[in-house]
């Protein structure tokens, strides 16, 4: 673990924090690799997984730091995925993997169809 961190609890933790350490759930599992960047969706999800304490960097976060980070995972969804064309309805399935990736991993929070 790097030694330059905080733990912080999770109503401590704000959107675009840095995890200093591998988060892993309660079963051992990665949740999130070493020096990601919070999202509100990835908080949003914590108390699922029994995540209540954060391994958070000191570092500042630069906007371009975060910029970067999320053409990263833009890139890596557009490998993963690039084999299944966005803007075709003839794969369900794989367009609604790819929506749900995507907005986990830029951070898209969810909005309710009805209200």
């Amino acid at each position: 673990m790097a030694s330059n961190y905080h733990q912080l609890t999770l109503a401590e933790v704000r959107p675009g924090m840095v995890l200093s350490d591998v988060l892993l759930d309660v079963q051992g599992n990665v949740l999130l690799p070493q020096g990601a960047v919070l999202t509100e969706a990835m908080l949003a999800l914590m108390p699922r997984h029994g995540i209540a304490v954060l391994p958070i960097a000191l570092a500042e976060v630069t906007p371009e730091a975060v910029a970067a980070t999320l053409q990263h995972h833009e890139a890596r969804i557009a490998h993963l995925f690039r084999k299944n064309d966005a803007d075709s309805d003839s794969d369900w399935a794989t367009a609604t993997l790819r929506r749900f990736v995507t907005d986990f991993r830029l951070g898209v929070e969810e909005t309710p169809e009805h209200e």
